[in-house]
Formats: structure tokens, C-alpha cells, sequence
């Protein structure tokens, strides 16, 4: 007795749960028997599996009498420690299908088998569980030769499995979800997604919540039909008929609910990748910043338990559906937003195109019969009429080109654009617009440098648009150089060419170049010959040159000059070919070179009065009815003209010179210097001036002592009482 007891201690050694559970077992009313009679190999085997800690078990004999260890007690859940000394076929009866051929194949053949990740459907734990295992059958020799029993390590994949699994749903509905662009269309999509994996999702609604929360519509449905009496196509929740989602109750908490008993309230539901009906379904709010969307219905499987695993999986997808619910919000809304403006642009280039239209036909009948008058009455009327008459002829012109300017842009924005791209000797033609500008430039002391070699080839552009591009660039350099040099040349880089208009002027500060060619952009208090402009120049190149499917490009140093370069393509490549040498249908907006130069022309100091002279001419009415004594007693007030507009300037001191003495300046440096030389009577200023404004103009006359008194009144083109309680409100006395 005491020799059985000590062999029994040597086979089952050890404290483990399994050996003590072994060692009191009576084996002699087993089927293999007294432990003494027991094959050396079968106790062999079974030391190994108690001295290891990973899960391993040995079936033994015909019938397989099942040995196991403690890490094996978890895969047999409530079947411990019966499962102990009994036949693997009864222990695993329901996956008996599965793994008794691999068994017998071992036993009776000798052939290992391998296992991995094999999904058996266990009843473990009290119900049908989806279970996944990596294992391998061995054979075990018996003592005189034969295969005696089997031998397994095995371990549990399943959290692994189901994990994987899960996340890949998460990454798929991230991935595919982030291009929806309407709420519906998330919707459908998450749908789509949920549908690829039928063992966690047996079946999924998608509802969305009309604008006052009253109503749930469906928006997407997962292997369930729409109109079904799980799958109502709206739900309402301020209706007294009782609701089985309980969507009400769901959106008032804002937490998820457990429905239970799924086929009494709506009879058999998919089950997914299973056969069974689920028994639960989970409701999950998307919702997000105290917004709810809707919401999302998930059928549970009925081979797993609803752990906290379970649930977090459901709580991550209902926030992946949420995350594209408020894209597609924001995309929605910016969408619409886009829209009202893209129709605000749209009705803006009609209007610039029909006022354009409408302003060129009477700006033509004026100018034209204008043009006639001054010519035909070339020296019958006095020279002031005949200065009048060419006031209204420039500025007439002055309108022209702005008007042109504005309907250029309108066609360029309704796709309208006529270009007739021609072969031109592009070097001859820069040579001949820039050179309009040259008596100008040097009038004032400047130097123009026109370098334009000839080029190897004819350059393919629109004349009209390529003058406008030459002449802008040209105008802008002269109105902010006031010494120096403006230089023009033309190269061929590559195959390119290079336009590049430099000067020696004022420059531009570097917080400006990014603004440089926005449209109505002007750069404010920058110094130059004339604050005056539509802010359209620039801009209006940009697309003449983007036409021309070239770039333009600014680099510039402040208080040194600014270097604009245009690059076009040669050859025809790059052309529409239906523009190439077409003929235009629509009325031309090309001026010629003179209304730039003569605008140009206006930006100049006036030649007939230097800083401190004053005009006291008087009007012809008062030189015939006032007798000679009396002009000089009634001329004493003085006033002092501040504006940049030669013509403006010109206009008003006709107006006031037959009363008093009207000396004009062309900004607020210098009325600020003819002031403090000769104080005025009364200061007239322009508000928008380059160097120092109107309004600074006011702040500094007003913080000086020996001015502050000065009446000022503010001269503005802006319309409206706001410019006039701005400017009272900054001192102006009118």
C-alpha cells in the first residue's frame, strides 16, 4: 500500500490544482484502471503536462480518458473538474464532429495534426460560445509500440480574434466614411461597412433626427430590410404609442440601452454569420456636444456575452459614425455657404458686366461728339473753355478704361473671354508700348531703359491683352518711382519667355507682397505720385497673364524698388487651339497707350504753381463786373487745397480762386509743409492721399498748438453718413 501511495505522489507531483485533484481520484474505477498498471509512457506524459504552465491535456486509449492542467481549466469553463477521467467525445460533445476524425486519424494512423485559430462554437459556459483555438495533436507512443493516446498544447485565440476583427470594422468605417458629404449618405455608407462583418453585427439601423427632434428617420438598414416592424421607416417620439427602441428615453439620457428579448417584440431577426436569432440589441446615441444626430440600433451576437469588450467595440463605432455625421454637418453647411456666395459672385459679375456695358454707351456717345467739339472749335473758344472741355474729355477717358477694366473682369469670371492668340514680334511690340512712357519719365528726371533683343521665334499672345499687361506694369512703376530708373526687359528663358518690369521706387513692405494681386487690394499710405486707383490694376494682369497660361511673380525690397516678372510659354502647346488665331465677337475693351500716360501725365506736380504760390485769378464774370480797386479787398481769405487729383485740384481752385486765395498741393506732407510756412484761413483735404492722408493730416494739424484753431473740412468720394461721423468724429469741422 505504502508502494502505491509512493507511486502515485511520483506521477502526480507538485501543489497544482490539477495534481492534488489527480491524486485523490480513485483510478481503479476508471477505465485505464490501477495507477500501478498504467504504461510507463502515459505517466511519463503526464509529468510533463503537470510540470508546465501552458495549457496542455492527454486523452489516453480507445475511449480517450482526459488528463489535463491547471492553464487548461479556463477552456473548459463549467465542465472543471468533471471533465477529469472522462472520454474527450463526451467532454466535447457538441464540437465532437469537428475534432474526433483529427483524434481518431492520430490514434489509429499515427498523423499529427495543426490547428490555428479554428473557430468552435462551445457550450462552455452555459451557452453556445464562439470560441477560437490554436492546437496540434500528437501522438504518444504506448509502451510495446502502438499509438497509446494524444497529446496537445493548445492555446485560446479568441479575445485575439475578436479584437482584430473589431478593428478592422473601426479602421473600414473611419476610412471609408470620411468622403461622405451629406448626413444620408454616412449613413449608407456606415451601413455598407457593418456589413462585412456579420459575427459581431448580426443586423444594424442607422436613424437620423429631423431638425425639432420629433421624428427618428431611417437613413440605413444592416441585413435587415427597411419597413419591417424592427425597421420602421420613421419613428415618431412625441407619439403616446409606446416605442420598443426606446429612442425617446435614449436621446432624453443621452446613454445607450440594452433591449432585451428581441423576438418576442419583433419576431426572428438576422442573426449574421450565426443561425440563432440575437436575444439582445444595443441603442447608442450619435451624439456630440450636446448635439444628437440620431441614432444607432446593433443587433448583439447571440454567441457572445455583452462584457464591457463588447460594449466598448459598440461605444467606438457609434463614435466613428458620429465623427462623419458632423463632417458631413460641416460639409453641408459649408457647401450651402459656398453656394450663397458662388450666387452673390455670380450676381456681381452680371452687375460689373451689365453696368460695364451699360456705362460704356453713353461714356462713348459723350466722348466721341467731345472729341469732335475740340477739334472743330480749336482756337474760336478761350483757353479756360477749351481747358474745360479737355477735363471732361480725360476723365470721361479716365472712366473708360476703369469701366474696361471692370468688364475685362467680368468676362474673365463668366468664362467669356475672347482671346485671338496670334504670332507676334513680341520684342518689337514691348519696345513700342513701353517707349510711350518715355517723354514722361524723363520729364521728371528719371531714366527708362527698354532692353528688348530680338527674340528667335514669333511669341503666340492676345495683343490686346498683352498691352494692358505692358502698360499696367509700366503705369504702377511710375506712380511709385519717384527717381531713378524704370527698366523693361524682355529674354527668352528656356522655353519661355521673361517679361520683367523693374524700378528704383518706393518698394513694398513684405507683409504686403502675399496681398500684392488681390483684387481691389491697395496698399495704404504707400508713398507715390497718387493715392488714386481701383485696386484692380495688378490683379487684372494676373489674369491676363494666367490667359496666357504664364505666372507672375514680385520680388521687392522696401525703399528701394520692386521687380515684377511675367513668364509665358512659347509656342502653341499650351493654347486653347480654337483661340489660336480666332476672331472676336465681342465688343473690345483696348484703349491704345494714351489714356494710361495721360493719366499718368496728371499724377505730376503742376508746372503753373509751386508749393507757395497763390492763385488769385479771378473768374471772367468777376474781371467784367467788379471794378479793378475792389478784386484785391474782397481776395483775403486764404485757403490751402490738399488732393491728389491734378484735375480735382484744377477744378476747385477755378471754382474758389474768383473769391480767395487757393494755393493747392498734391498730399498731406506738403499741405502740412505750406502751412506751417504761411498758415491758411481754411484747410480742404482729401481723405485718401499717398504719404500722409486726410485724416492724419487732421491729427497732426490738430495736436499742434499753432494750427489746432485752422478750420479743416474733409473732402471724401465715400458716400453715406458713416464717412461723415467719421470724419467729425477725428476733428474735421465739416
Amino acid at each position: 500500500m505504502i508502494q502505491q501511495y509512493q507511486l502515485v505522489e511520483q506521477i502526480f507531483a507538485g501543489n497544482s490544482e490539477m495534481a492534488m485533484l489527480m491524486r485523490s481520484h480513485d483510478w481503479s474505477l476508471s477505465a485505464l484502471g490501477a495507477v500501478e498498471t498504467w504504461p510507463q509512457s502515459l505517466k511519463t506524459a503526464i509529468r510533463i503536462i503537470l510540470g508546465s504552465r501552458y495549457p496542455m491535456f492527454v486523452w489516453w486509449g480507445q475511449q480517450m480518458t482526459k488528463f489535463y492542467n491547471d492553464a487548461y481549466i479556463p477552456m473548459l469553463g463549467k465542465r472543471h473538474p468533471q471533465a477529469l477521467d472522462q472520454p474527450a467525445s463526451r467532454v466535447w460533445a457538441e464540437i465532437w464532429d469537428t475534432l474526433g476524425p483529427q483524434a481518431e486519424a492520430v490514434l489509429n494512423q499515427g498523423q499529427s495534426t495543426w490547428n490555428q485559430e479554428l473557430l468552435l462554437l462551445m457550450e462552455r459556459n452555459g451557452y453556445t460560445e464562439e470560441t477560437y483555438f490554436t492546437f496540434s495533436y500528437s501522438p504518444v507512443a504506448n509502451d510495446d509500440g502502438p499509438v497509446g493516446g494524444i497529446f496537445c498544447a493548445c492555446s485560446e485565440d479568441t479575445q485575439r480574434v475578436l479584437s482584430d476583427r473589431r478593428l478592422a470594422t473601426l479602421r473600414e468605417l473611419a476610412a471609408e466614411t470620411v468622403t461622405a458629404k451629406t448626413q444620408e449618405a454616412a449613413c449608407e455608407m456606415s451601413a455598407t461597412v457593418l456589413t462585412n462583418n456579420a459575427y459581431d453585427i448580426p443586423f444594424a439601423l442607422f436613424y437620423l433626427l429631423d431638425g425639432e427632434n420629433e421624428i427618428a428617420r431611417l437613413a440605413g438598414t444592416t441585413r435587415l430590410a427597411a419597413g419591417t416592424l424592427a425597421s420602421c421607416e420613421a419613428i415618431e417620439l412625441t407619439s403616446a404609442q409606446k416605442c420598443q427602441w426606446q429612442l425617446k428615453q435614449v436621446l432624453e439620457t443621452g446613454e445607450s440601452r440594452i433591449i432585451e428579448d428581441l423576438e418576442a417584440q419583433f419576431g426572428l431577426l438576422p442573426g449574421g454569420a450565426w443561425s440563432q436569432c440575437p436575444h439582445q440589441a444595443v441603442v447608442l446615441p450619435l451624439a456630440r456636444s450636446g448635439e444628437t444626430f440620431g441614432f444607432l440600433i446593433a443587433g448583439v451576437s447571440p454567441l457572445r456575452k455583452f462584457d464591457d469588450d463588447y460594449k466598448g467595440f459598440f461605444d467606438l463605432m457609434a463614435g466613428q459614425v458620429t465623427t462623419a455625421l458632423a463632417n458631413a454637418q460641416a460639409y453641408e453647411q459649408e457647401r450651402k455657404r459656398a453656394e450663397a456666395l458662388a450666387e452673390l459672385d455670380l450676381a456681381k459679375t452680371k452687375f460689373f458686366s451689365n453696368v460695364s456695358h451699360e456705362f460704356r454707351t453713353p461714356l462713348t456717345l459723350m466722348l466721341a461728339p467731345l472729341e469732335d467739339t475740340i477739334a472743330n472749335l480749336d482756337g474760336t473758344i478761350p483757353p479756360q473753355e477749351r481747358e474745360q472741355l479737355q477735363l471732361v474729355q480725360r476723365n470721361g477717358m479716365r472712366l473708360l478704361k476703369l469701366v474696361n477694366s471692370l468688364l475685362d473682369f467680368s468676362r474673365i469670371e463668366a468664362g467669356r473671354v475672347q482671346a485671338s492668340y496670334e504670332p507676334v514680334d513680341l520684342a518689337t511690340y514691348t519696345a513700342e508700348l513701353a517707349s510711350t512712357f518715355r517723354s514722361l519719365i524723363e520729364r521728371v528726371g528719371m531714366s527708362l531703359i527698354v532692353d528688348c533683343p530680338p527674340l528667335p521665334e514669333a511669341i503666340y499672345v492676345d495683343r490686346e491683352m498683352w498691352e494692358k499687361i505692358v502698360l499696367n506694369l509700366l503705369s504702377n512703376s511710375f506712380k511709385f518711382t519717384l527717381a531713378g530708373t524704370i527698366t523693361v526687359r524682355l529674354r527668352c528663358v528656356e522655353k519661355c519667355v521673361e517679361l520683367t518690369v523693374s524700378d528704383t521706387g518706393v518698394g513694398i513692405p513684405s507683409e504686403e507682397l502675399p496681398h500684392l494681386f488681390e483684387r481691389f487690394h491697395r496698399i495704404k499710405n504707400s508713398e507715390g505720385r497718387s493715392f488714386e486707383g481701383s485696386g484692380i490694376g495688378l490683379s487684372l494682369v494676373q489674369e491676363l497673364v494666367k490667359l496666357h497660361r504664364g505666372a507672375i511673380d514680385v520680388s521687392s525690397t522696401f525703399g528701394q524698388g520692386s521687380c515684377f516678372t511675367v513668364t509665358i510659354p512659347t509656342g502653341t502647346a499650351h493654347l486653347p487651339p480654337e483661340r489660336i488665331g480666332a476672331s472676336r465677337t465681342l465688343a473690345s475693351t483696348a484703349l491704345g497707350a494714351m489714356p494710361y500716360v495721360e493719366e499718368a501725365q496728371r499724377w505730376l506736380p503742376e508746372g503753373d504753381f509751386r508749393l507757395e504760390e497763390w492763385s488769385m485769378a479771378p473768374s471772367t464774370h468777376e474781371l467784367v463786373n467788379q471794378p479793378a480797386q475792389s478784386k484785391t479787398q474782397n481776395l483775403k481769405s486764404k485757403i490751402l487745397l490738399a488732393d491728389d487729383n491734378a484735375d480735382m485740384r484744377d477744378y476747385i481752385r477755378r471754382l474758389l480762386s474768383g473769391s480767395y486765395i487757393v494755393q493747392t498741393v498734391a498730399d498731406g506732407l506738403a499741405a502740412l509743409t505750406a502751412i506751417e510756412k504761411n498758415p491758411p484761413d481754411l484747410v480742404l483735404t482729401d481723405v485718401m492721399m499717398p504719404g500722409m492722408d486726410g485724416f492724419e493730416l487732421l491729427r497732426s494739424l490738430r495736436s499742434n498748438p499753432a494750427t489746432q484753431d485752422i478750420p479743416i473740412i474733409l473732402l471724401s468720394a465715400r458716400a453715406g453718413e458713416e464717412a461723415r461721423i467719421e470724419g467729425l468724429a477725428a476733428g474735421a469741422d465739416d
